[in-house]
């Protein structure tokens, strides 16, 4: 089932907004003790520079949206405080209904998750996720997504949907920031002959979730290349992308 307008209308002003660690690593650098950025550097960091986030990012941001448009809402997440931490948000339309809402994920819109409705479904559906159907699992202490890709390939998340204390999710953010990874990671919803694709960059690969199956790009020849590929894809600074690429490459 999909949300109504005034979750949606809220949800549209991320479409196209990446998820990443390549913001981390820039705005690490020139951040003092605590790392996590305000709601309001983000904002500014989209206007000037075209950036969007990590999980937590993402997660407070359209929070705050969400509280400004007057709908309730609340952060979620799993494995807090670690390196394998997931972060999301559920909003409550005006009839209770709890929608589950993950930006960080690339979701192309939210899906409900209120078991006792009648709209419900744990059928597989399209239209929530690039590149896949999804298929929600209710389980005792939340909810089990599997996403059925093209041939046959299994992913799943697991969610708690308990609300987690703000501050605590503040604190749990502010760890993440501090995790810069190994490799280089950005992933964006894209259009696609009809359709909401999910391209990512992992690691100096790039591929395309369609569908239809997943097409595997052509390595860029060069770190320039890679630049402009990614630019060309998310619409991030040049100069932000290349500070990002040339920090993971030093760990190599």
């Amino acid at each position: 089932m999909r949300a109504g307008e005034d979750i949606l209308s809220v949800w549209r002003r991320f479409d196209g907004l990446p998820m990443d660690n390549l913001v981390k690593v820039w705005h690490s650098e020139r951040a003092g003790v605590n790392k996590q950025r305000s709601v309001e550097e983000m904002r500014e960091h989209r206007d000037v520079y075209g950036l969007g986030g990590n999980y937590f990012d993402l997660a407070l941001w359209l929070l705050t949206e969400f509280r400004a448009a007057g709908i309730e809402a609340y952060p979620i997440g799993s494995k807090l405080g670690t390196e394998e931490a997931h972060a999301a948000v559920l909003a409550i339309d005006e009839n209770g209904r709890r929608f589950l809402c993950d930006l960080g994920d690339q979701w192309i819109q939210p899906i409900l998750v209120e078991t006792q409705d009648a709209a419900f479904s744990d059928a597989p559906q399209t239209g929530f996720f690039p590149g896949a159907e999804v298929q929600l699992s209710p389980e005792a202490d939340g909810m089990t997504i599997i996403y059925q890709r093209p041939g046959g390939k299994l992913s799943v998340q697991k969610y708690s949907l308990q609300p987690i204390d703000l501050s605590e999710f503040w604190q749990a953010a502010e760890y993440s920031q501090h995790q810069l990874g190994k490799t280089p990671l950005i992933e964006v919803r894209v259009p696609y002959e009809g359709e909401v694709a999910h391209w990512e960059f992992n690691d100096w690969q790039s591929e395309l979730s369609t569908m239809n199956g997943l097409i595997n790009e052509e390595p860029a020849p060069s770190l320039d290349a890679w630049i402009e590929r990614i630019h060309a894809r998310s619409g991030y600074d040049r100069g932000i992308v290349e500070f990002a690429l040339a920090f993971y490459k030093s760990l190599e």
